[in-house]
């Protein structure tokens, strides 16, 4: 069930709001719930970091020169979806 509630935003901070929410294909008040979402809920799932695939050294029978791309795809979905919510291409 959702609660009504009214906020105050700056002149500037709601027409980049409104930019962002139309680039998303959502309404205003989707972007203002799932930005207060990310903030007051504890992440679900870590934070993708790409450079710590690089990072990884000869670790002496890794798989990740044959799976590499494998593991970008997933790692830059990961960071699509916890960034705007949605799944890739969808």
């Amino acid at each position: 069930m959702l609660t009504r509630t009214q906020i105050s935003l700056e002149r500037e901070l709601h027409r980049k709001a409104k930019r962002r929410a139309e680039e998303l294909g959502i309404s205003l008040a989707e972007l203002t719930r799932r930005a207060l979402a990310r903030e007051v809920e504890p992440q679900q799932t870590p934070s993708a970091d790409l450079s710590a695939i690089f990072a990884l050294g000869g670790s002496g029978g890794s798989d990740i020169s044959r799976n590499k791309e494998a593991y970008l795809a997933q790692a830059s979905r990961s960071e699509y979806r916890r960034k705007t919510g949605r799944d890739p291409g969808g």
